[in-house]
């Protein structure tokens, strides 16, 4: 089993620099992945990391990384605390700025792969300009897509342990007695926003705000279509197998 791919670098920005970066990379690919919540998008970030090279950096991971600690002053981390600190949502301006700061990680000699960014046709449009500016051209786009009856399903059957937090799901992880956590032996809830009624609305609500993305990209000859069907390993196939026919065009 492959090791997490080190992101220092991508979680940290500044100075900071990855312990083992890649190496021996036969290409390397500067992807955007695309996709609804229950999808599947992380596990396959993972799992073409570790057959690509590429390196997942995910904007929502810079933020998990920064929780609890303070930023450097004039930092686009620090002005992006400030703004979650007020409860407010951060800006465009400032994400795209955390990208810049961290424009070694564009040079990744593995490549990248953007997860979680852009989620707008503006946020596109000033990726495009970073890119740009550092001499990057996107080899593709992977819009990863699901029904929306199979997306609901798919999260729906989320528990959660109310005391120790520990997540399973009734049908890919369930857990070894129905309906009780394994740890704490504490009965398992259904979380109010993983009901089939919120899901909905989630759901709609993100294809209604990427629609314009997706034509954007696919406008652009970038857009790869890959139905998320079966299980992480055939959609890494399907993946594989896209990208492959892209190389041959």
């Amino acid at each position: 089993m492959s090791l997490p791919r080190d992101r220092t670098a991508w979680l940290q920005g500044g100075e900071a620099v990855c312990l083992q970066p890649p190496q021996n990379v036969q290409r390397m690919w500067h992807l955007i992945l695309l996709g609804p919540p229950g999808v599947g998008k992380g596990t396959q970030a993972e799992l073409l990391s570790n057959s690509l090279g590429a390196c997942p950096l995910s904007t929502g991971d810079v933020f998990r990384a920064a929780k609890g600690r303070m930023a450097a002053p004039g930092t686009a981390m620090a002005a992006a605390q400030e703004q979650m600190k007020r409860g407010d949502l951060v800006t465009d301006e400032i994400v795209i700025d955390l990208i810049r700061e961290r424009d070694k990680c564009l040079h990744c000699p593995g490549g990248f792969m953007l997860d979680g960014f852009p989620r707008t046709v503006a946020q596109a449009l000033a990726l495009d300009r970073v890119l740009s500016a550092e001499a990057i051209q996107l080899d593709a786009v992977i819009s990863y897509e699901l029904p929306l009856t199979e997306l609901v399903s798919r999260l729906s059957g989320r528990r959660v342990c109310p005391r120790c937090k520990s997540v399973y799901h009734v049908t890919s992880h369930p857990p070894k007695m129905a309906g009780f956590c394994n740890e704490c032996r504490d009965p398992l809830v259904q979380r109010d926003d993983d009901k089939p009624e919120a899901i909905s609305v989630r759901l709609k609500a993100y294809a209604e705000a990427t629609a314009p993305l997706i034509d954007y990209y696919k406008a652009k000859h970038l857009l790869i279509h890959v139905p998320a069907y079966g299980t992480p390993m055939d959609v890494l196939a399907k993946t594989l197998d896209a990208l492959a026919q892209l190389v041959l065009a």
